[in-house]
């Protein structure tokens, strides 16, 4: 789906750019005094900092990820191999998708690649892309709750171990799909949390900004500091050698990033929260 909706994004980009028309461009962006104050653009980088973080943040689902593995090859070779490819392939149409909508759109460019940048012909073909990036984002949502509702089901069942509410599970008999069985807690509890997730988006559609926020409070911790120092526990590293040096100045460097990407995260929502109005995409 990414791959799809990704690539109808480029090539309209590349439409756009080959079809002529000037657009202002400049090789830091837009410019302070001009687009945005000095202070703006500053707050703003931050903020783009935060939203890359957000998509190189995988940590979440790649412990999901190795558990489908067969045990030969090894899983650590096999995923080294999936996480080089993957990351250079991600960042790849990542480069592409900013360069060429640059390119495209200059400093008018907003922040969502496909609905916000003008793309409404052909319909049928911008139709298809956000088909893509629903079934996408449908699929990305299951995975990603997953942990959340495994520990509150798991946590309530120890919790309420007589319950017949929260452990019991009762057979349902779908013709001609045969037997299954449902735990009536784990649907309440999962629309429910489905349902609230909804209306907070609705109510509050900063998309950016909380892809920002959300991208430095998780990438530290997830991504560098717990990877970093269980490999140090792991391979027995000698405290001060020159890995364990550099390592750890990577993830401090990494911490520092997370902390300005919060930052700007927090005062583009500051900013979005003065000209909020409940249900409407902010522009």
């Amino acid at each position: 789906m990414s791959f799809a909706y990704s690539s109808i994004g480029l090539g309209l980009s590349i439409a756009k750019v080959v079809g002529g028309g000037h657009v202002r461009t400049s090789l830091t962006g837009v410019e302070a005094g001009v687009d945005v104050t000095g202070p703006e653009k500053v707050w703003r980088t931050f903020q783009a900092i935060g939203d890359i973080a957000f998509a190189y943040a995988y940590s979440n689902v790649l412990i999901e990820i190795q558990d489908t593995l067969k045990s030969s090859p090894p899983e650590n070779k096999v995923m080294k191999r999936a996480s080089l490819i993957g990351i250079l392939t991600t960042t790849m149409f990542y480069m592409l998708c900013g360069i060429l909508g640059y390119a495209a759109f200059g400093n008018d460019a907003p922040g969502n690649f496909l609905t916000g940048f003008g793309f409404y012909e052909p319909f049928w073909l911008m139709d298809f892309a956000n088909i893509c990036i629903a079934i996408h984002l449908i699929g990305a949502y299951q995975v990603f709750c997953q942990p959340i509702f495994g520990f509150v089901e798991k946590w309530s069942q120890g919790k309420w171990t007589n319950s017949q509410f929260i452990n019991g599970e009762h057979a349902l008999n779908i013709p001609f799909c045969g037997t299954f069985y449902v735990n009536f807690f784990r649907v309440v509890w999962r629309t429910t949390y489905v349902i609230i997730t909804a209306l907070i988006a609705m109510v509050f559609p900063f998309f950016n900004d909380f892809l920002g926020l959300i991208g430095s409070l998780s990438f530290w911790p997830l991504t560098v500091y717990f990877p970093i120092e269980m490999y140090i526990k792991q391979s027995k590293m000698k405290k001060y050698s020159f890995t364990w040096t550099w390592l750890k100045i990577l993830s401090w460097a990494c911490l520092i990033v997370s902390i300005i990407a919060a930052a700007g995260s927090i005062q583009g929502l500051s900013q979005s929260l003065k000209k909020y109005q409940p249900f409407k995409a902010q522009q």
